[in-house]
């Protein structure tokens, strides 16, 4: 394949690990962590990448440009699941905070909301249905009603009035519901930037706000002939229908988007 030549969707897997083995120095690999790396559990806090995440994410930093992980948890989080791997980027909370090179970066604008946030999650506590798991998480609120359904209607409206209330932004994920600051970050704006100067990314996702990722991926295919970019989904029985028609490959699930990282460093 010519330097100036790229596969053209829709492609096979192999001709996809192909491009992107010849194209390992430019290359990046963009992942969500819950859904992807990690089984979505009803606990947050109890969430762990597959026990063989770690190793293949380390072989695959060594074979390419650049690792990333791009989630709505907070870095802090993240560092506590990966923190022997030096070598990958972390994104938290859609990119309001970064960790690249033993250091954390948080976009400045989102600060001013700390204080808000903390009162949000207290007040979220106290007037919603003790079933309402509320994750506070510095720069944001995500309310998860995955093990009560049944009061999807009343977190939902609750969160709309608060957002009006505080000029928040929202966000729905997979039986979740978040606050966000109104300050103009998504996993779209990372991956733009993350891609600006790649040959060849991928992105692997699970949820609505993945597909800002996707189409990100898409739109640098659009003004630069030479990018080549592969959107993966996985596989989950409450957004998986919509995030797989975004993507070009779904995978089933969090073990084997590590089987099948496994399989395509094979070809390095």
């Amino acid at each position: 394949m010519a330097e100036s030549e790229r596969p053209t969707h829709p492609l096979t897997t192999d001709e996809a690990w192909a491009f992107t083995a010849s194209r390992a120095s430019a290359t990046t690999f963009f992942f969500d962590f819950d859904g992807v790396l990690s089984p979505v559990t009803d606990d947050p806090d109890a969430s762990q990448p597959v026990p063989s995440v770690l190793g293949v994410l380390a072989r695959l930093a060594e074979s390419v440009a650049r690792v990333a992980i791009v989630s709505a948890r907070p870095v802090s989080f993240l560092r506590s699941r990966f923190e022997t791997l030096d070598n990958v980027d972390l994104f938290g909370l859609y990119g309001l905070e970064v960790w690249h090179d033993g250091q954390v970066v948080t976009e400045p604008a989102a600060l001013d909301f700390v204080p808000a946030m903390a009162d949000l999650a207290e007040r979220a506590r106290t007037e919603l249905p003790a079933e309402i798991l509320v994750e506070y998480k510095r720069l944001s609120v995500a309310l998860h009603y995955r093990t009560a359904p049944e009061h999807v209607r009343a977190v939902e409206r609750w969160a709309h009035e608060q957002a009006e209330r505080l000029g928040l932004r929202i966000q729905n994920g997979r039986m979740v519901v978040e606050l966000k600051p109104p300050v103009d970050q998504d996993k779209g704006m990372v991956i733009t930037e993350g891609v600006r100067n790649a040959g060849c990314a991928w992105y692997f996702g699970d949820d609505m706000s993945d597909i800002k990722a996707f189409d990100a991926l898409r739109a640098r295919e659009a003004v630069d002939p030479r990018f080549f970019g592969m959107a993966v989904a996985v596989a989950n029985p409450e957004t998986g229908a919509e995030v797989s028609s975004a993507a070009d490959l779904t995978l089933e699930s969090p073990d084997a988007v590590a089987a099948f990282l496994t399989e395509g460093l094979r070809r390095f």
